[in-house]
This record gives C-alpha cells, structure tokens and sequence, in this order.
C-alpha cells in the first residue's frame, strides 16, 4: 500500500518531553496544519522505526497516544489512516505547555478536621487480617463463597444482638436485626421503606446532612427541630405535631448529637417515647458512636425503654475497626419493615460481605473487639483532654466549648458571627480543612463547627487550632 507523507520530523533527545510524545505531536502538528489529510495511511510501526532510527516500541507508544487521542484510525489488517473527523483541540493532551489545557489541581491538605472519624493506626488491622486468614483454612470455607442471606450472617446477629443486649440495655435478637454497608446503607433503606411521598420527617437541626439527603429522595418534606444544651426541643416536636402534618418519623442522635455533641436528656427521652407512641410516629435512633464514651457508662439508647413501640435503631462497626470496614446494621422491632428492608437490600446488594462479617465475628469471639475499645477509649481521653487544653489556650476568650463527655469531636461557638467561607479559605491557603457550618445546617447557617481529633496527631491538632484562633 502506497503511503506518500514524507518524513519531516524532527526529534530532541535532550528535551525534557519524551521521544513518543514529540512524535506524537509532531504528526499532529502535521494534522492540524493539513500536510496530513484525512484519510491518509500512515507508515507502518517498523517503517517509521527504521527511518527515525527509533525502537519500535517508542514508535507504538506514540501511535497509541493518537490512537486514544482520536487523531488517527486502526483498521483491521489495513493500518493506521488520519481520521476523517479530528478531535475538539481542547481535548487532547500536549506535552506542550501552551496546548495544554488549564487544569484545576485539587488543593492539598496535610491537616483535615474532619467529622468525627476514628484513627485508623490503632485499629486491630493485623488481627483483622489473621482472621481473615483463617477462615480461608477452615473445612467447609467453599460453602461461604457462594450467596448468604440478606440480613446477614446469622451468626454475626446473634453476636450483635447479644452486645446490643448486653451493652445497651435493648431486648432484641439475631431475628430483628438487618447488616448492612455501613450506617449510610442502613439509613437509605429505613428511609424508602418508611417514607413515601407526601410525609413529613421531623429532623434535628443542625444535624446530619447525608440522612436528611437519605430522606428526601423518597420525596419526603424535612420539618426542622432545634436543639439547645439539653438535646432536640421536645416543644417544636409538639408544634410540628399539632400542625396536621402527615408526620411519619423523626431522626434523632441522641446519644452524642450530630454536630453539637449534646446528650438527650432523661426527661425529654421519655417525652419523645410518650410522643412516638401517642402519635405513631418512628423514631429512628442513629447511635453513630456510642462505644466511644468517656463517663462512667455511655446513656442508654432511646429504644431501649420499656414500651417503646416504633423504632428502627442505626449502629455501625466502622468505627470500631476502621472507617474502610463498611459494616452497619439497622435494629427494628416490626418484622414487616425489617423485611422490606432486607427486600430493597437484596435489589441494591443482594448480600453483605459474609467474610468480613465472619472475620469480625472473630475478633469479637475472642476478645479482639472488646481489648481494642478498652485500648481506643483512653486513647481518645487523652487526644480529647489534649484538645481541650488546645482550645482553652487558642480560643477560650474567642469562643465557647464544653468538653464532650464522648465522642471524637468539639463543637465550637465563636463569640461573634464568623465568616466561615473566608475563614475556610485562609486555612485551605496553609493546608488545613475544616468542615463549614453548610454541612449541618438546615435554612438558617449556623455559626458554631464541629472540630474532630479523632484522626489527627496531637501536632496537627496544635498547628491546626493555633491556625484557627488566630483567624476568629
């Protein structure tokens, strides 16, 4: 086949851009300026290798980059030709810098405040990792390699429910519990098997944004509820209650409030039991983080209450080993919505991750949990004692903050109304992130943040609120 484009290229071995790439743009240069026509066959690979005495791999590399660039066709048998119709400019890459396309880096950050996760160094990941292991070695391991069941692995229910019964005062068994991916997952079922267009969710403001997005996609109105030092206000509770609403539910976390770290208090618990019952509604407890508790004994969860007769109570294991474990579970005393949430479950996921739950099942058998929490809960004293003499040295004449009693994570109060966007900025601007008040509030912004330590070294966390304090 007769291929009549001259060779007229010419190639740099001392420039910082490589050979395949000169290649690459010096035919596309020939392209755009029309000696290369559409349609026009290309020398072969070992041609043009030969003639710019080049390695041939050299000569396929930047064949593939105008390959995957659009520049040029492959037909079967036939060879590379110009294609008929040429790339958008501003698609292709060049190695050189004025085509280059200006491209926003993703500014990099060394210190993150982040929500309130735990620090993945001290998770038992070597135990974690033996577990795994052996159940690989056990007789019967095949059987677990096939499907398993919606709710998760019977086992690891009775294993949950015993803790749960055990630790948090609820009576419940392996039959009304369903595992899930992580707490979100569990959120987003109890959500659309509970809601449906039309109905109405009582919500804690400020509060857990991801849920309330769980919430509205099933078309649901969010109504909002304040919360002073005392918890969520039972008094809007009742406003929104008398207001002929078709109120379905309310979402609550009352053991460590999301983000404001406040504990429900006894009397408005009972109240809020009183309420759901009188009125029908369902109280969904999110106890995102109750092993971590610093007093004498963590509150008991709402639905542990003797009469609680709605409830789908929310808990997670992630937090206990590693945010990268995604193993949730949602507790429900209707069998009928504990069902239809294994029913979506199985559409979305057909089953959990029966190994994990296998290997988690290990670790709390033997011991490894339990030692582990025993070892992270003074951990997190210490970083939260730290933190709090942080706080008191770079923010007490500036802001308020309580101590938490639990949990991984301040709330913070600034004494005048802060620009939080211009504050975010400066920070970002030393490579330090913070969570702004538009992740928790709801209509109104709200001006206090909450400040995690759980994941950062005591001397990220002095860089990082010394940073902070200077700003407010």
């Amino acid at each position: 086949m007769l291929r009549p484009w001259k060779l007229k290229i010419q190639l740099d071995p001392q420039s910082e851009k490589a050979i395949y790439l000169q290649l690459a743009d010096a035919i596309i240069a020939d392209i755009r300026s029309g000696r290369l026509k559409g349609g026009t066959a290309l020398p072969g690979s070992r041609a043009l290798a030969n003639e710019l005495q080049l390695n041939r791999n050299t000569i396929v590399e930047a064949l593939n980059v105008l390959l995957n660039e659009e520049w040029i066709i492959s037909r079967e048998r036939k060879g590379t030709f110009v294609a008929e119709e040429l790339p958008i400019l501003s698609k292709r890459r060049s190695g050189s810098s004025e085509d280059k396309p200006r491209e926003e880096k993703a500014p990099l950050f060394h210190i993150i405040f982040d929500d309130g996760a735990p620090d993945s160094k001290i998770a038992p990941i070597d135990e974690l990792v033996r577990a795994y292991r052996q159940i690989f070695k056990q007789k019967g391991r095949w059987q677990m390699m096939g499907y398993g069941c919606e709710y998760g692995e019977v086992e690891f229910r009775g294993a949950l429910a015993q803790m749960l019964n055990h630790q948090r005062g609820m009576q419940v068994d392996a039959d009304k519990i369903c595992v899930t991916r992580g707490s979100q997952m569990a959120m987003y079922l109890t959500a659309h098997c509970l809601l449906t267009k039309g109905d109405a969710i009582l919500i804690e403001t400020p509060g857990y944004k991801p849920a309330w997005k769980a919430f509205e996609a099933t078309g649901a109105t969010l109504l909002p509820v304040r919360v002073d030092k005392d918890g969520l206000l039972i008094s809007d509770v009742e406003t929104h209650l008398q207001s002929g609403k078709r109120i379905k539910a309310l979402y609550t976390t009352p053991h460590h409030q999301y983000p404001t770290t406040v504990t429900l208090s006894l009397q408005r618990r009972l109240e809020l039991v009183r309420l759901s019952n009188e009125h029908g509604f369902t109280i969904i407890e999110d106890d995102y983080d109750n092993e971590f508790h610093f007093g004498y004994r963590p509150v008991l969860p709402i639905c542990s209450f003797e009469g609680m007769k709605n409830f789908v109570y929310i808990g997670t294991m992630s937090k206990v080993v590693a945010p990268a474990l995604r193993i949730g579970y949602l507790v429900c005393g209707r069998p009928a919505l504990l069902d239809k949430a294994a029913d979506l479950r199985k559409i979305i996921d057909v089953q959990g991750d029966t190994i994990m739950e296998q290997a988690v099942l290990q670790l709390i058998n033997d011991g490894t949990i339990k030692r582990h929490l025993k070892r992270a809960t003074g951990y997190y004293r210490s970083k939260r004692d730290f933190t709090a003499g942080l706080l008191q040295t770079h923010l007490a004449e500036k802001a308020l903050f309580d101590t938490p009693d639990g949990g991984l994570a301040f709330w913070v109060l600034p004494n005048k109304k802060t620009d939080w966007p211009s504050v975010s900025k400066k920070l970002q601007a030393k490579g330090i992130k913070i969570i702004t008040p538009e992740q928790y509030s709801f209509g109104k912004m709200e001006n206090g943040i909450r400040l995690s330590y759980g994941s950062l070294s005591e001397k990220q966390l002095e860089e990082g609120i010394a940073a902070l304090g200077r700003l407010l």
